[in-house]
């Protein structure tokens, strides 16, 4: 039995048709999933750099860290929080950037640890770091906390 081609016609329009709702379907998920993950991540892509600086202030404090503070704008030489967290002291610099966080965060925190006389120094971004950024850390004894890190600080909270 041979289908004429009209009845061939509807089955590919039939096939097509599925093709196009699959590919909005899996449109609506992927803007869904979007807006999700920015609202899990508390919209700190969206933020400015004073705003990111005090969501970074209170995630600290709600994973324990005492006497948090939230340094001046400007001289702040490096430090944007400065926090005590079982009788250590930190000296946090945070960096709400579009790309990955260099060396420089990493040279200021270490300075700025210094300054202000604390024991740990540490980056926290809602990025990732360079891998100049990462050895610099390891041999001036920084902490990089990224975005991975930061989404497990929430998870936790």
């Amino acid at each position: 039995m041979q289908q004429s081609i009209p009845e061939i016609y509807v089955i590919i329009e039939w096939i097509v048709g599925i093709l196009l709702l699959t590919a909005v379907a899996v449109g609506i998920l992927y803007c869904v999933r979007r807006i999700l993950r920015g609202r899990r991540h508390g919209g700190m892509d969206e933020m400015e750099g004073h705003d990111f600086e005090y969501f970074c202030a209170d995630l600290l404090e709600k994973r324990g860290f005492m006497e948090v503070e939230v340094t001046r704008g400007s001289g702040d030489f490096g430090v944007d929080i400065l926090a005590e967290k079982d009788g250590v002291t930190y000296a946090v610099q945070c960096k709400r950037y579009q790309g990955p966080v260099g060396v420089d965060a990493v040279l200021q925190t270490y300075a700025g640890r210094d300054y202000y006389d604390c024991m740990v120094g540490a980056v926290m971004t809602n990025q990732y770091f360079t891998a100049p950024a990462v050895q610099a850390a390891k041999k001036l004894r920084i902490l990089l906390w990224d975005r991975g890190y930061i989404d497990g600080m929430m998870d936790e909270s």
